[in-house]
């Protein structure tokens, strides 16, 4: 394995490379476990599980904690571990995984197209318990109760379908201002040892709590939800080792900006990012999930930290003290750590005592700058100093001992007669958090400083935001945040916005600043009475001297035993539901006469391919969210962003193409580079491509939920073989595909080739391609889509 070392300004804090560590002896005790509850995992049938795996492996066989979670809840222990691994010697990368998740948690947006995808499979009830979080849909702009009523007003269609959804089927309901997903299952259902799936990629902040989270599409949480076995590739394990300990202005939150620097957003595909060492003891449960929160950005599956004592006092300050004692009572017997002799595929190891605060972007979360060199970096780049808007708070940032440790700061730079220069908004992830921070003061502290409290929901960090400034859409100017993404135009729909990223202390240092430039372990600013003041390194609580306060009676879950008589709410009308249409099958052939759509320059997320902000109205009407289809994307051959050509020459936008193409019975494919479908669990990224006639994306290489949901929907995920191909093929050149029909009729066995003719000149062209297809995800292209076969089984 590489080595690779990553020095920072107080010494070196990174280094990469191999490790393993010693066997340790371990025996097996089956004690009684709590099965009453239904927020507690089913431990016994996991430690049932845990055995069978110690037994197919041998009890020998040292297990990282990624490892010991996922194998634990196989549905067929023999067959995942056993099949194509070399008698299981070697099933990272190769096994692929058939699983049976304890949960599965969807928000507003994602959950409309998963419900009614569910919908059409006419079962009574959900397999597995299942949540719904109304967080996406809430606009920010003047504060909290103001953008809730407006907010409900404009979105009670959506509401009433989810709430009728959830009562029919016995999926608890958490109602608008209840809080964002991420916060609500760390404080309610994240439970160490567990497996969930969220309907959203920041789902992995549960890892904070020693889970394992998979953000994952609707057509995957449908699986789940009706009881079919969930498919993973074994992923590989990165193990990422903390020493030291953070001091000063250092925050969790630094520890993940600093390693998505060195990872990049490419560096944690195909793996599951796993902490370990001395330095994670240091560490709230609250740092852990800002840690694991945002290792989507790096492509890792999910992130995962060891249990220990951090867990136990936030389980139990969060009103789960049962949780805590059924958490340790498994943990004793599987040990929920690595075992000693656990190998991990690559390690880098972090010393939490000289790593500094970074901050990162714009408009990508791994452009990763210290702190001491970003004054410098502004500069040189010529990016704005003047900040228009100090943002804090979110699902990654917006804990207890976040907002303490700001508070500390806001009441110092009071004292001292400032106010923010800048816009300041904050976020509480939660009602719970909200609650306890009006009783404990930090919420009336931000408001007397001049701070906009904003709602219990996603806002601006996902584009819901109406700025009340005088910034024009297209204006560069710039904005920090304690969010997890940055791509251009996410916040406020204005490409000119540089979101840099950072812990919510920096964020807040620098919005009383005013100033991008300003560094406040180095620099002061000058107080009404002209004297300098210097911030002292902020200090706050873990979590409250007391038990978190409960959230007020309205936003708490709505909890339904299943009743078949509730009818769900979707008007013939509407235009913001329709009821799904099966995708057609595959043809008993090889596809023939596609033509190319478009050719995609640069990075193409799942915002380009289908754009969140005022788009979201649209999530769960499928019609109508694909008139924005692949918008932002960037025609490679005219430089021209949402511009594409028709076979007569007359130009489109892109959807307008598909669209017109789509009317023509015209299949399509796209091309594009490096990391196709980064960002979000976004399903109407592949469902809107594949409604306007999509069959193939053709691209160097896909982003993990991606590619999967490509699967889920019938479209065919293909990568160059040789990556210089990509300038061999244009928009309007026909494709026929050469082995693709008997590669899945063998259940992903089999090379595929693409015969392109030249729209231009006549000439053909052969491009070898590469696959990820696995046998039952070629049975789910078969049928058209995986809805199509759960719904035929």
């Amino acid at each position: 394995m590489r080595a690779v070392e990553l020095a920072c300004r107080r010494g070196t804090a990174f280094s990469r490379f191999a490790a393993s560590r010693s066997p340790r002896a371990r025996t097996f005790a089956t004690p009684s476990f709590d099965t009453s509850n239904p927020r507690i995992p089913p431990y016994l049938k996991l430690l049932k599980n845990y055995e069978q795996v110690k037994e197919v492996l041998g009890r020998a066989t040292p297990l990282t904690l990624a490892e010991k979670i996922l194998y634990s809840h196989l549905d067929n222990v023999e067959e995942s571990l056993l099949t194509n691994t070399e008698g299981g010697r070697n099933i990272r990368g190769n096994a692929n995984l058939k699983l049976n998740p304890d949960r599965v948690n969807m928000q507003d947006a994602s959950a409309q197209m998963a419900l009614l995808q569910f919908m059409t499979c006419n079962l009574p009830t959900t397999a597995i318990p299942a949540s719904i979080h109304c967080d996406h849909l809430i606009v920010g702009e003047r504060g909290a109760k103001e953008d809730l009523e407006a907010g409900i007003k404009t979105n009670q269609e959506v509401f009433n379908f989810l709430e009728s959804a959830g009562k029919k089927y016995g999926i608890d309901f958490w109602p608008p201002g209840a809080g964002i997903i991420h916060q609500s299952v760390l404080e309610n259902y994240a439970a160490p040892g567990q497996m969930m799936l969220g309907t959203d990629s920041h789902s992995p902040n549960a890892g904070g709590l020693c889970t394992v989270t998979i953000g994952v599409g609707g057509a995957d949480a449908v699986e789940a939800l009706v009881g079919a076995p969930w498919e993973l590739k074994a992923p590989r394990v990165l193990g990422v080792e903390l020493k030291g300990k953070l001091d000063g202005w250092a925050t969790p939150k630094d520890i993940i900006l600093a390693l998505a620097g060195q990872l990049t957003v490419r560096g944690g595909t195909g793996f599951i990012i796993e902490y370990f060492g001395s330095g994670v003891e240091t560490l709230s449960c609250t740092g852990m999930a800002t840690v694991t929160n945002m290792g989507a950005e790096v492509g890792a599956t999910t992130s995962i930290f060891p249990f220990n004592d951090a867990h136990v006092r936030y389980l139990e300050a969060t009103h789960r003290h049962d949780v805590a004692a059924e958490a340790k009572k498994y943990s004793d017997i599987v040990g929920l750590r690595a075992d000693a002799g656990a190998k991990y595929d690559e390690v880098i190891t972090i010393d939490l005592s000289s790593l500094e605060p970074h901050i990162n972007g714009p408009f990508t979360p791994d452009l990763s700058t210290a702190l001491s060199k970003f004054k410098e970096t502004v500069r040189e780049q010529e990016w704005p100093e003047n900040l228009s808007a100090g943002l804090i708070g979110s699902c990654t940032n917006s804990s207890y001992e976040d907002m303490t440790r700001v508070e500390s700061m806001v009441k110092e730079a009071m004292e001292a007669g400032l106010k923010p220069a800048s816009s300041f908004y904050i976020t509480p992830g939660s009602d719970q958090i909200r609650e306890t921070l009006a009783r404990d003061g930090p919420l009336e502290t931000f408001k007397a400083a001049g701070g906009t409290v904003l709602s219990n929901a996603c806002g601006p960090c996902i584009g819901q935001w109406k700025r009340q400034d005088d910034v024009k859409k297209g204006e560069s100017n710039a904005i920090l945040t304690s969010y997890n993404r940055n791509f251009k135009g996410r916040n406020d729909g204005n490409p000119g916005t540089m979101n840099f990223l950072a812990s919510p202390e920096i964020v807040t240092a620098m919005a009383f600043a005013g100033t991008t430039t300003f560094n406040p372990m180095t620099d002061s600013i000058k107080t009404p009475s002209g004297k300098d003041f210097r911030f002292t390194p902020p200090s706050g609580l873990e979590i409250p001297s007391q038990p978190f306060a409960s959230a007020r009676p309205e936003f708490r879950a709505v909890s339904s035993t299943p009743d078949a008589s509730v009818q769900v709410a979707v008007a013939p009308t509407s235009e913001r539901l329709a009821l799904l249409e099966p995708f057609e099958p595959f043809p008993s052939s090889d596809l023939s006469g596609l033509r190319v759509l478009v050719k995609v320059t640069g990075k193409c997320t799942t915002d380009t391919i289908s754009a969140a902000g005022p788009w979201l109205k649209y999530k769960g009407h499928l019609p109508n969210i694909s008139t924005n289809t692949l918008n932002t994307a960037t025609n490679a051959e005219t430089g021209e962003v949402n511009a594409a050509y028709d076979m007569d020459g007359s130009k489109h936008t892109i959807p307008e193409l598909g669209q017109r193409w789509k009317e023509a019975n015209q299949p399509w494919l796209v091309v594009a580079e490096h990391n196709y479908g980064e960002g979000s669990a976004r399903e109407h990224a592949a469902l809107q491509p594949r409604y306007l006639g999509a069959r193939i994306v053709l691209t160097k290489s896909f982003a993990r939920i991606h590619e999967t949901n490509l699967k889920k929907q019938g479209v065919v995920p293909l990568t160059f073989a040789n990556e210089a191909d990509y300038d061999k093929i244009g928009a309007c050149d026909e494709v026929a595909t050469e082995g693709l029909y008997d590669m899945l009729k063998n259940g992903g066995k089999g090379e595929v080739v693409l015969r392109v003719k030249k729209s231009k000149t006549g000439e053909e062209v052969l491009i070898k391609t590469k696959h990820q297809v696995s046998e039952d995800q070629a049975k789910f292209i078969l049928a058209g889509s995986a809805l199509n076969m759960l719904s035929q089984r």
